[in-house]
């Protein structure tokens, strides 16, 4: 079953709208409340859970979570891991591992949709709706000035992003899935078209990333006083 979805068309463009304008929302009321308010981030947190909830009770319900197929094993699903602990903790070591996963993975499945079925459906509006949060609650924190990333941040979210790339490349291999797009490039239109054939275009994705890791650095390289 395929798409309908318009790539950049109205609903596309209305849906990276929303995104950007429910995060920055979100951090102009979080910077009004008394320092230390915790109803928003806990909120979104909970809010993101219950969304992951849904979708799997969905697919549990409908018998399509299958092994080894439709696990949590894509960069997207660490990123709302590490999303929602953030959310919760403000550990700034999770943060600066979800914020570029977030900004640099969501944010691209979002500009680039994989659909599976025609929108709108369940399946469709769920992902749209997951992958928004995600990029929306790494843009939160960070505008509501809540926490930010660090120093090194930059490699030490590239290493991490490899280390899962090597557990999931390890289960794609056993198994002959395809998490993460390691053994073949998405159905879809995608940047990963445009980096060669496998497994060229995975040492290309290496570069790529390093440099938008570094752009979504750009912000803050001016240190902050007290900051670990």
């Amino acid at each position: 079953m395929t798409s309908n979805f318009r790539l950049f068309g109205p609903v596309h463009l209305l849906i990276l709208g929303a995104v950007v304008l429910l995060a920055a929302g979100l951090a102009v009321i979080q910077r009004k409340l008394l320092p230390g308010t915790k109803v928003l981030r806990l909120g979104l947190a909970v809010t993101l859970l219950a969304d992951s909830v849904v979708f799997y009770g969905y697919q549990i319900t409908h018998g399509q979570l299958t092994f080894p197929d439709h696990l949590p094993l894509e960069l997207c699903d660490a990123s709302l891991c590490l999303v929602v602990i953030a959310l919760f903790t403000l550990n700034r070591a999770v943060y600066d591992l979800a914020y570029y996963g977030a900004l640099a993975g969501a944010t691209m499945a979002l500009l680039t949709p994989n659909l599976w079925e025609p929108f709108p459906s369940f399946g469709t509006v769920q992902f749209f709706v997951a992958h928004g949060l995600i990029v929306a609650g790494a843009l939160y924190l960070v505008w509501s000035k809540l926490v930010r990333p660090r120093p090194g941040s930059v490699l030490r979210a590239l290493l991490g992003i490899n280390v899962f790339a090597a557990f999931v490349g390890t289960f794609d291999v056993i198994f002959k899935t395809d998490y993460m797009y390691l053994r073949a490039k998405p159905q879809n239109a995608s940047l990963l078209d445009y980096l060669g054939p496998w497994p060229w275009y995975l040492v290309a994705a290496e570069l790529v990333a390093l440099i938008v890791f570094g752009l979504l650095y750009v912000p803050f390289r001016k240190p902050v006083l007290n900051e670990t």
